[in-house]
C-alpha cells in the first residue's frame, strides 16, 4: 500500500473555527473601507452631533408644569439613532456588502474552498453585532460626555436594553441578507438600499417625533420593525412621563417584541427563499 494511502485524511477546520476567523477578516475589510464606515459606523454619531448642536438653543422638551422632567434635544434624540445605528449595521452593510460579492464573483468562489457556507455566516452575523455594540457604545459615550446626557442607571433598563438591542440585531441581519437578492448590480445596491434605510429613518421616529406625522403615514410606518425598535429604545433612555408622548400612550413593549420577532420570521424566511451564491443571469 503507497504512502498516500496510509497517510490520515486532513482535518478540515471546524465550522466554528473558520466562522471566527472569518470575522476577524470582515472586520479588518470592514475598517478599511472609509465610505462604509462613515456611512454605517459613524453617521448616528454624526447626526446625534449636528442636531444636538444645532437644537441646543431651543431648550429642553418634555418639561412637566412644575418646571422638571425636561431633557435636551440631545437626549430625545438618542434612542432613535441608537436603533438606526443597528438598523445601518444589520441592513445597510449586509445588503450592499453581499450583493458586492455575489456580482464580484466572491460568493461563486467560495464553493471551490473548504470554508461552509455556515462559516460564511458567522462571518458576517459576527461583524455585524461587534460594529454595532462598538458603534452604540460609542454613541452613548459621545452623548454622555458631550451633551451630558443622563444615561439609565438601574440594572432592569439596561436589561431591556440587552433584549431590544439582541433581538433588533437578529431582525436587522437576517433583512439585510433578505434585502440583498433585490439589487441586480454592484453599482444598483447603494442607489436601492440607501433610500429604502433613509425613508424608514425619517417616518419611524429616529429624526421627526412618530406622534407628528400625519395618521395615515404613522400606519404606514407601524408596519416596518425600525417603529417598533426606536419605540424601544425610547423607552430605555427616555424619561417614565414621557410615555404618555407616544402614539397610543404607552411603549407598549410586549407589541414591539412581538413585531420584531415577526420581522425575523419574515427575514429568516426571506432569506432561505431568495439568498443565491451566485448572481442571477
Amino acid at each position: 500500500m503507497s504512502a498516500l494511502n496510509t497517510r490520515s485524511p486532513m482535518k478540515a477546520p471546524s465550522i466554528v473555527s473558520s466562522g471566527l476567523a472569518a470575522i476577524g477578516f470582515e472586520l479588518r475589510a470592514y475598517f478599511r473601507v472609509p465610505d462604509v464606515v462613515f456611512f454605517t459606523f459613524l453617521f448616528p454619531i454624526l447626526m446625534l452631533g449636528i442636531f444636538g448642536a444645532a437644537f441646543q438653543s431651543m431648550g429642553d422638551v418634555g418639561t412637566l408644569p412644575d418646571g422638571s422632567g425636561g431633557i435636551s434635544l440631545a437626549a430625545y434624540y438618542l434612542p432613535g439613532l441608537v436603533a438606526a445605528g443597528i438598523l445601518l449595521s444589520g441592513v445597510q452593510n449586509l445588503a450592499i456588502d453581499i450583493t458586492r460579492e455575489r456580482y464580484e464573483g466572491s460568493l461563486r468562489r467560495l464553493g471551490a474552498t473548504p470554508m461552509s457556507p455556515v462559516s460564511y455566516f458567522i462571518g458576517k452575523i459576527g461583524v455585524v453585532v461587534v460594529t454595532a455594540l462598538l458603534q452604540s457604545a460609542l454613541l452613548l459615550v459621545f452623548a454622555a460626555v458631550v451633551f451630558r446626557v443622563e444615561l439609565p442607571t438601574d440594572l432592569s433598563t439596561w436589561l431591556r436594553f440587552a433584549w431590544l438591542f439582541a433581538l433588533g440585531i437578529a431582525t436587522m441581519t437576517l433583512l439585510g441578507i433578505a434585502l440583498s437578492a433585490l439589487p441586480r448590480s454592484t453599482r444598483s445596491a447603494s442607489a436601492v438600499v440607501i433610500p429604502i434605510v433613509l425613508v424608514l429613518q425619517f417616518v419611524s421616529g429616529v429624526y421627526l417625533q412618530f406622534t407628528m406625522l400625519p395618521e395615515w403615514l404613522q400606519n404606514v410606518a407601524s408596519v416596518f420593525p425600525l417603529k417598533w425598535l426606536a419605540q424601544g429604545m425610547r423607552s430605555v433612555f427616555l424619561p417614565a412621563h414621557l410615555e404618555a408622548a407616544e402614539a397610543g400612550g404607552t411603549w407598549n413593549l410586549g407589541l414591539v417584541a412581538l413585531m420584531l420577532l415577526a420581522w425575523l420570521v419574515v427575514g429568516l424566511g426571506a432569506s432561505l427563499l431568495t439568498f443565491r451564491w451566485q448572481r442571477r443571469s
